[in-house]
């Protein structure tokens, strides 16, 4: 079979070392081409989703506000991680096309790490925007410029490329003469480390550092966000008030649910769950990379009454009641 050869030669004395081989979902290489299916419907609608979000802010002028800025850095960051590494995946499932080489292979991995961590400061952002606007609403205007905004997001750009971009510098000095084959779908950072016949311990340590950096301190700046947005909202005098306040948050919290709870289980069955399946594994990381990207645009579409108004005079020529207000 074609993919036992692959396997085989990359795993020769004289295969190129600069050329790896990607297994897809190991234990489920059968059902390769039935996977494909959901994997290609959730890449087309949080493409078509997205970019549809993009559109719809870029073309509503009631939509030029600091919210929907962050929520465009975080439509392009979807954007770049999922077409970072879906095309390769289905062309694993419908193609069998294994072979990535080094060097690809560490860009799809930068790109892949350096935009997850964006995710998490524009989601720490947006928790920042929903506290000004529910805890100091009169100097909203003020806090949140344009310029702030400008600068929040290329601070979470630097943020990002500054830890990660050691990685695939290290990465490529290393030598590896074990097997070539990289158990997963994309280039994990982890997934390569452990091909390495070195000493690896700077990279197990560094990564283990960067991800309770990014992970604890954004979550912990987040918590305490919404710590003080539920004691302003409660302060407020009417039930109705209460309400109107809090669904502004609704969709962020959503999407921190979305970011977030794959990342912990994944982080809980890695660490302690021994017995669970290698495939498990990396449906989980699969999971983790394609649902947010179709999520974010629907849950936004449908919670921001700005947004779902536009997009239905798109579609369909009519709108719910104008272009005003937020759901």
């Amino acid at each position: 079979m074609p993919q036992q050869d692959n396997l085989s030669d990359s795993n020769s004395t004289g295969s190129d070392p600069s050329v790896f081989f990607l297994t897809g979902i190991p234990g489920l290489e059968s059902l390769h081409l039935w996977i494909s299916i959901p994997f290609s419907s959730v890449f087309t609608v949080a493409l078509l989703g997205n970019c549809t979000l993009l559109y719809v802010i870029k073309t509503e002028p009631s939509l030029h506000k600091p919210m929907f800025y962050f929520l465009t850095m975080l439509a392009v960051i979807d954007l770049v991680l999922s077409t970072a590494t879906v095309p390769k995946i289905l062309s694993i499932f419908w193609f069998n096309s294994r072979e990535i080489s080094l060097n690809g292979c560490l860009v799809q991995m930068f790109f892949l790490h350096s935009f997850s961590i964006m995710q998490t400061a524009l989601l720490l952002a947006m928790a920042f925007d929903r506290y000004v606007a529910i805890c100091d609403p009169l100097r909203y205007a003020t806090i949140l410029t344009n310029s702030v905004i400008a600068k929040i997001g290329l601070a979470a750009l630097a943020r990002a490329v500054l830890l990660v971009l050691p990685l695939p510098f290290v990465l490529r000095r290393l030598p590896y003469c074990r097997s070539h084959i990289i158990s997963h779908c994309y280039c994990e950072h982890m997934a390569v480390v452990n091909l390495a016949c070195a000493d690896t311990r700077f990279n197990n340590i560094y990564g283990i550092i960067v991800a309770f950096f990014i992970v604890g301190l954004d979550l912990m700046f987040i918590s305490l966000s919404y710590v003080k947005i539920l004691r302003a909202v409660l302060s407020l005098a009417s039930k109705e008030e209460k309400l109107k306040a809090f669904s502004t948050c609704v969709a962020h919290l959503w999407a921190i649910l979305v970011a977030y709870t794959p990342v912990v289980l994944s982080s809980i069955i890695y660490r302690f769950g021994h017995p669970v399946p290698p495939h498990v594994h990396i449906l989980l990381a699969n999971f983790y990379l394609l649902f947010p990207p179709m999520m974010n645009p629907i849950v936004y579409g449908v919670k921001t009454k700005q947004i779902r108004d536009r997009v239905l005079l798109l579609l369909t020529g009519t709108k719910d009641a104008g272009l005003g207000s937020n759901k």
